[in-house]
C-alpha cells in the first residue's frame, strides 16, 4: 500500500490521490493538516532521503520565516514544522519519493 502524506490544499497531493483513485491503487493519506506524524515516519523518511530534499524552499511558510538566510538543522526544523514539507511524499516498504510522479505511482501500485 503506497501512503501520501500531504494536505488538502496541495495540488500536487489532490493529482496523486486521484491518479490511485482512477487506477484502483490501495493507498492511504495522511493529511498533515489533521496529523503530525509518528517518530517511525519521520525515521524512515529520513532515511530513505536527505532531510534537504524534503524542503520546500519555494513554500510561503519558509519565505515568511525567512529560513533562506539563517542556519538551521533541517532535521529538526522538519518535524518541528511540517508546513516545511515538501507534499505530496509518497512512501511505500521503505522508498521514498518526494513530489508527483505518475510513473512512481503506478509502478509501486503493481507490487
Amino acid at each position: 500500500m503506497i501512503q501520501i502524506i500531504g494536505t488538502r490544499k496541495c495540488k500536487e497531493t489532490a493529482k496523486a490521490l486521484r491518479a490511485c483513485k482512477e487506477r484502483a491503487i490501495a493507498f492511504q493519506f495522511v493529511d498533515l493538516a489533521e496529523r503530525e506524524l509518528s517518530a517511525g515516519e519521520w525515521k524512515s523518511l529520513f532515511t530513505a532521503s536527505d532531510p534537504l530534499s524534503l524542503l520546500d524552499s519555494e513554500s510561503s511558510y519558509y519565505k515568511k520565516q525567512g529560513y533562506a538566510f539563517r542556519e538551521f538543522d533541517a532535521r529538526e526544523e522538519l518535524v518541528e514544522h511540517p508546513a516545511l514539507l515538501k507534499t505530496p511524499i509518497l512512501r511505500c516498504k521503505g522508498r521514498v519519493h518526494v513530489g508527483f510522479d505518475l510513473s512512481v505511482l503506478m509502478e509501486w501500485g503493481a507490487q
